[in-house]
């Protein structure tokens, strides 16, 4: 039996980026898509993989896939920062065609508590890296 999670994943990332897009103010998907990946590759970053894969074992199927898709296991782990150097690391994913506002990772971090269990979600922050807490907080705009 296929789980549910994957049979509706598609729908479910849709709402998804319908969430982040209005959080945001951003114009279109691939807007969205890029600050979104943006956002999951800067925390990525600064987990070791035992604690990537933990994290990513929480998110939806297919933010499951963006967070983990071109991966260099090998590169060296970055410390977790001030949220506005990380924010900038964000931007700079694709930065042409990055439209991601200073608010990009409180706005994901929103989306994303709509999207996920949310208590596994804080369980699995608990056990990782100092800064993985405070990366994933929810920010007032």
């Amino acid at each position: 039996m296929i789980p549910m999670e994957l049979q509706h994943a598609s729908a479910d990332f849709e709402r998804f980026l319908a969430d982040a897009k209005e959080l945001s103010g951003l114009a279109t998907r691939n807007q969205v898509y890029t600050m979104v990946q943006g956002v999951l590759q800067v925390f990525r970053r600064r987990l070791d993989l035992e604690d990537a894969i933990r994290f990513a074992n929480v998110l939806p199927p297919l933010l499951r896939a963006i967070f983990v898709a071109d991966w260099d296991t090998q590169a060296p782990r970055v410390a977790f920062g001030d949220r506005a150097a990380m924010t900038r690391e964000a931007q700079a994913l694709r930065e042409h065609h990055n439209f991601a506002p200073a608010s990009c990772i409180s706005d994901v971090a929103t989306a994303l508590r709509k999207h996920v269990d949310v208590a596994a979600f804080r369980g699995v922050l608990a056990a990782l890296p100092p800064g993985a807490e405070e990366f994933w907080r929810v920010r007032e705009k």
